[in-house]
């Protein structure tokens, strides 16, 4: 059974940056893609970013790109989500999400088939 932990949360002004973390357990990490989503209060969880289960593809939305970084170390069994430049409107849980289906790459839905972590909070204050 997949275990996803996030960690690396917390407090953060306007324009800094935070590094999640999410360690997974159960099945073979290397063999999955994995993502992150974010839910604000009041909204719908919203797809933040994700990466091949390779490591060599990765896809962002269009609120994140080129402030926030996806990587993965297959030999740690984690997946990061490096975000810098951070606004307030980025507030919000983050969970890490892992495909349910191996060896597949389709960032469109993966939110469709993906099994998931208790989530962290991020705060941004202004």
């Amino acid at each position: 059974q997949v275990q996803l932990v996030e960690s690396g949360g917390g407090l953060v002004q306007a324009g800094g940056s935070l590094r999640l973390s999410c360690a997974a357990s159960g099945r073979t990490f290397s063999i999955y893609a994995m993502g992150w989503f974010r839910q604000a209060p009041g909204k719908e969880r919203e797809f933040v970013a994700a990466i091949s289960y390779g490591g060599s593809s990765t896809y962002y939305g269009d609120s994140v790109k080129g402030r926030f970084t996806i990587s993965r170390d297959n030999a740690k069994n984690t997946v990061y989500l490096q975000m810098n430049s951070l606004k307030p409107e980025d507030t919000a849980v983050y969970y890490c999400a892992q495909d349910n289906w191996p060896r597949r790459w389709i960032p469109a839905i993966l939110r469709d088939s993906a099994s998931w972590g208790q989530g962290t909070q991020v705060t941004v204050s202004s």
